[in-house]
């Protein structure tokens, strides 16, 4: 009976030997596949972003084309601007230059202002190249009209009011009318009297009155 219980003990104690190694040969395992997973993961990240050789290549190719492309592009939108620009009218170019500098003199020009004038009763006259037409509402071919309800005589006071300064609600109209074909001649001063001038325009087609000279009077004849 006791060499059976011993034989009994020692074959248990063999199956706990053979049960802990099967054990922890598996567990030995898992840890193996942890770390070659984890390894993948961390450092094989990297290896997916990045393209193979070839297809690095093919990409490189893809943006010389377009940026050939671009630059062709922009030739060719140059070449758009050039042939339009030649094919426009050279006097037409010319005549709007003269223009814009004409424009640009008259803007740099200061007002000149003189003393005396036309007569003994001009203190001194002012000419200002700066002075533009003030506009109309005008069409067809133009007449001065010296009638206090038609448009022309309102432009005419608009003008003359742009000259001086003396706003139409302060103005005193002692003389309007004619000083030659398409000019005319206003003699005003406000109301109080303590301003008082004499204002030559002349009309542009299409731009209405421009004034061309101011007297500034000692008195009002």
């Amino acid at each position: 009976m006791k060499g059976n219980n011993r034989e009994s003990r020692f074959g248990q104690r063999e199956k706990r030997k053979k049960t802990n190694i099967i054990l922890n040969s598996l567990i030995a395992l898992v840890i193996i596949l942890i770390i070659v997973v984890s390894a993948k993961i961390f450092f094989g990240g990297n290896n997916d972003q990045a393209l193979p050789a070839d297809e690095q290549t093919a990409s490189e190719s893809k943006q010389k084309e377009k940026n050939k492309e671009d630059k062709g592009n922009d030739i060719e939108q140059n070449k758009d601007k050039d042939k339009e620009k030649a094919d426009k009218d050279p006097e037409e170019e010319k005549e709007k230059e003269k223009e814009e500098n004409a424009e640009e003199t008259e803007g740099d020009q200061e007002q000149v202002v003189t003393e005396g004038g036309s007569g003994p009763d001009v203190e001194r006259t002012i000419e200002n190249p700066a002075w533009k037409p003030v506009g109309t509402s005008q069409t067809g071919e133009h007449t001065a009209v010296y009638d206090q309800n038609h448009a022309d005589w309102q432009e005419m006071l608009s003008a003359i009011s742009y000259a001086t300064g003396v706003d139409q609600g302060n103005m005193t109209v002692w003389f309007l009318g004619n000083n030659g074909p398409n000019s005319s001649v206003g003699t005003i001063s406000t109301k109080d009297k303590s301003e008082k001038y004499r204002v030559y325009i002349d009309w542009v087609d299409g731009k209405g009155w421009k004034p061309s000279r101011v007297e500034v009077l000692n008195e009002i004849n």
